[in-house]
C-alpha cells in the first residue's frame, strides 16, 4: 500500500536526507517495510512522486511546485537518485505506490499538483467506482478539467478543489485549507451515505500550498483504526552514525522541523509520535503544529465512558497498519567520532 512522507523547515533540506540516505527511507521502506507489513504486496513498487518548492521565490518560474514522477520503483531510480543529491527545498512532499485504483502511469503517480497546490492520498475511498459519477456531477469546471488519471485519489483532490473559495487563488490561508479539507471528508462520507456503502475509506489527505500543510489520519469508522500517520519535530534532522542511522535532535523548544509520515524514517523511538484517529493536523507557516479533532459522526470523545479502543484489522489487512510494538530495533550502529 501507498505511503508518504512530508517535510517542513525554516531551512532547506537536501532532498537525498528524506528519500534516499536514511537506512528507513520512504525509499527503503518502499521494499522492506518494518512497521507496515502488507502481506498482499509486499513492494510499493508501483512509481513514485516527489514535489518541492524553490526556497527562493523567482517571478519568472513563479510559485508553483516542482515535481518529478516516474513508474519504476523508487529504489532503482537513478535520476531520483541525482536530483535528490542536488536540490534543496524548506517543504517537501513524497510518495511512494503500489497500485490499488488506477492503472500504472505517470499520470497516477502522486502528488498531484493544481496551481500552486499539492495533495497526496494514503489508503482508499470504499467502493469508490458506485461514488465516481456522482462525485464527478457535483465538480466545477476548473476541479473537473484538472484530472488527468483515473485514480480514486486524484478524483478526492478534484473534490478539495471544490470545496475551496477559489481553486486557482495565488494565495490559501491555513484556515482556508483546514476547512476545505474537512468538507472533502464530510461530501465523501455523504456519498457513501447516499450509495448505502458501509465499507470504511480510509482518508489519510495531505495539501499543501508551499507555506500551510494539512493532513488527515481519518477512516469513515467509529471502531476501526485509520492507516497510520506519525510527526516528528525538533531543530535538526541529521546522520548520527555511518550506515544511514538518523535522528531527530531538539536543542531547544524551536520547531525548526516539522515532518509526518507514514512510517517513521528513524528507529528513535523518541523522536515519533502518533497522529490521532480522525484528526486533523496542520503545520502554520509560522511552523505551529495543530492537531484537531474532526467531530462528525465517526468521532468518538475521549471522555465517552462507552469508548472503547480501535480494532486494527481492517487497516492490518491492507497493508496500513501494524502496532509500533512490532518494529524491529536494528543492532546499535557505532557512533561516528569526530
Amino acid at each position: 500500500m501507498c505511503r508518504f512522507v512530508i517535510y517542513k523547515g525554516t531551512a532547506p533540506v537536501q532532498l537525498s536526507h528524506l528519500l534516499t540516505r536514511p537506512c528507513h527511507s520512504i525509499i527503503n521502506q518502499a521494499f522492506d517495510s518494518r512497521l507496515r507489513l502488507d502481506r498482499r504486496r509486499p513492494m510499493n513498487g508501483d512509481g513514485f512522486g516527489v514535489g518541492w518548492y524553490d526556497s527562493v521565490y523567482d517571478d519568472e518560474l513563479g510559485s508553483q511546485p516542482c515535481i518529478f514522477t516516474s513508474v519504476t520503483p523508487a529504489w532503482n531510480n537513478i535520476n531520483l537518485t541525482r536530483l535528490a543529491e542536488k536540490i534543496k527545498s524548506p517543504l517537501v512532499f513524497g510518495h511512494v505506490r503500489a497500485t490499488t485504483a488506477g492503472s500504472l502511469s505517470l499520470d497516477n503517480c502522486h502528488p498531484f499538483v493544481h496551481g500552486k497546490l499539492m495533495f497526496m492520498h494514503n489508503g482508499g475511498i470504499a467502493e469508490f467506482n458506485t461514488i465516481k459519477r456522482r462525485l464527478q456531477k457535483d465538480l466545477p469546471d476548473v476541479a473537473f478539467d484538472m484530472v488527468q488519471g483515473n485514480t480514486d485519489s486524484e478524483w478526492c483532490f478534484a473534490l478539495f478543489l471544490a470545496q475551496l473559495p477559489d481553486a486557482n487563488a495565488k494565495s490559501f490561508t491555513s484556515t482556508t485549507l483546514q476547512k476545505a479539507m474537512a468538507d472533502t471528508i464530510v461530501a465523501l462520507n455523504a456519498y457513501a451515505d447516499e450509495f448505502s456503502i458501509t465499507e470504511p475509506s480510509l482518508m489519510n489527505f495531505c495539501v499543501t500550498d508551499g507555506e500551510s500543510v494539512v493532513v488527515t489520519r481519518y477512516i469513515s469508522s467509529k471502531v476501526d483504526e485509520a492507516a497510520s500517520l506519525w510527526f516528528s519535530s525538533g531543530t535538526a534532522f541529521s546522520e548520527y552514525a555511518d550506515g544511514g542511522h538518523y535522528k531527530m535532535s531538539k536543542a531547544d523548544k524551536r520547531e525548526n522541523i516539522i515532518m509526518i509520515a507514514s512510517e517513521p524514517l528513524t528507529f528513535e523511538r523518541a523522536d515519533w509520535m502518533e497522529i490521532k484517529t480522525n484528526h486533523i493536523v496542520v503545520i502554520t507557516p509560522k511552523m505551529n503544529l495543530l492537531q484537531i479533532p474532526i467531530k462528525d459522526k465517526f468521532y468518538v470523545p475521549p471522555s465517552d465512558p462507552a469508548a472503547v479502543p480501535r480494532a486494527t484489522q481492517f487497516a492490518q489487512e491492507k497493508g496500513l497498519l501494524n502496532p509500533r510494538k512490532s518494529l524491529p530495533q536494528p543492532k546499535s550502529p557505532p557512533v561516528k567520532h569526530a
